[in-house]
């Protein structure tokens, strides 16, 4: 997959740093060559129903990087209470990196200017009529991040090297609009991330190697 520049600022190449460029790496060659196997949900989705969004997937710049995921309010239209990366729909005039980076800056106060973009990984097609184009980035630790209470109920910060690897999630499966959908599902400290986030992160999780992800 084409690494995709965004239009709005970003820091430049003196503010890599070795995780940048070990995720970096792992990325490139990760993409290379197609996955023909990855999970989506696009069989269940209905026809006439679809709208373009993004996310941002945020890993956190420490000896051992975290993941960057809220939590949504109860009373939201679209999967309420679920942990989800910060992101929502692409507006007019946007890509997906611009939209991924706003979205971070209305849900969390994430500064896009405190985001080193790593590129957009492979998008996933939801039941409910969503495509959704991942957008990987470094972000400095210990950010004072601002929920919005109208998006966010909570935020927190999961290791990465447990949630890209697989050995840490269970399957399940469920009946769903006449058929058998399975779906992973791992609870860390007290939250439940599953779903679209859960295979969104197993889809990454195929591209990259952690071999080279920690510190040292």
């Amino acid at each position: 997959m084409d690494r995709q520049q965004p239009e709005c600022p970003i820091l430049d190449g003196a503010g890599m740093n070795n995780l940048f460029d070990r995720l970096s790496r792992q990325f490139d060659a990760g993409h290379r060559q197609p996955i023909p196997d990855l999970l989506s949900d696009a069989r269940f989705a209905q026809a006439g129903r679809s709208a373009n969004a993004a996310v941002l997937i945020a890993v956190t710049d420490r000896a051992e990087p975290g993941v960057i995921l809220t939590q949504r309010p109860q009373d939201m239209r679209d999967h309420p209470g679920q942990v989800a990366f910060p992101g929502g729909k692409i507006d007019a005039g946007e890509d997906a990196i611009a939209a991924a980076l706003r979205e971070a800056e209305e849900e969390l106060s994430l500064a896009r200017t405190h985001v080193q973009l790593i590129g957009i990984t492979d998008r996933y097609q939801t039941g409910t009529g969503f495509d959704i184009t991942p957008v990987l980035g470094i972000v400095p630790p210990d950010l004072p991040l601002v929920p919005n209470p109208n998006e966010v109920e909570a935020w927190f910060e999961a290791p990465l090297h447990l949630l890209l690897d697989r050995k840490n999630w269970t399957e399940n499966s469920v009946h769903w609009h006449g058929a058998e959908r399975r779906y992973l599902e791992l609870r860390w400290e007290g939250f439940r991330i599953w779903g679209v986030t859960a295979a969104i992160i197993a889809n990454l999780a195929r591209r990259l190697e952690m071999t080279e992800l920690s510190d040292g």
